[in-house]
């Protein structure tokens, strides 16, 4: 069975397209909207992208110790927990974006140029069960593809905070 997962070049593109996306989908909302979550128990955009962050910061923290070390062992760390460290949650939608757009600006100069031993380069990650190893890619990939349900979410977060500003309900 041919390996679906995609290629280091398709993921660089991935991770490039994710802040212009997110900036195209909330593009002429007011900063209002974009912490109201569409229903109860669902994420508004501002969470979402709190929650990208936060694993930008995690996976994007294990990449760079990875190409900093030779064969590094790291602590597994979830990202919802990392998010409770920060302000991320409570920050405006717009400053946020540009931070978000800055990290990932930096995290693809870092991974534009790589060769390919660099992208297969490995550390030993504990604390989640036993050891596992994970590479560059590993992390890069699992980035890239976690950010495309969530762009799809704000989307529909968007569209909802759109439809319910053209169409409030009366009382």
């Amino acid at each position: 069975m041919p390996d679906s997962s995609p290629t280091a070049e398709q993921v660089l593109t991935l991770l490039a397209e994710t802040p212009p996306r997110i900036e195209a989908l909330t593009a002429g909302l007011a900063p209002a909207p974009l912490r109201v979550a569409p229903a109860d128990g669902e994420w508004s955009a501002n969470e979402v992208l709190a929650h990208l962050r936060a694993c930008a910061d995690v996976w994007g923290g294990c990449i760079a110790a990875i190409l900093a070390e030779e064969t590094p062992t790291l602590r597994a760390v979830n990202p919802t927990t990392w998010i409770k460290g920060t302000d991320y949650p409570d920050l405006e939608f717009r400053p946020a974006l540009r931070a978000f757009a800055a990290q990932r600006a930096e995290l693809l100069a870092v991974l534009g140029p790589l060769p390919p031993e660099g992208w297969s380069r490995a550390a030993t990650v504990t604390g989640a069960g036993r050891p596992l190893t994970r590479t560059v890619l590993t992390y890069a990939r699992w980035l890239a593809q976690h950010e495309q349900p969530h762009i799809k979410q704000v989307a529909r977060i968007v569209e909802t905070m759109r439809t319910v500003t053209r169409h409030p309900q009366s009382t």
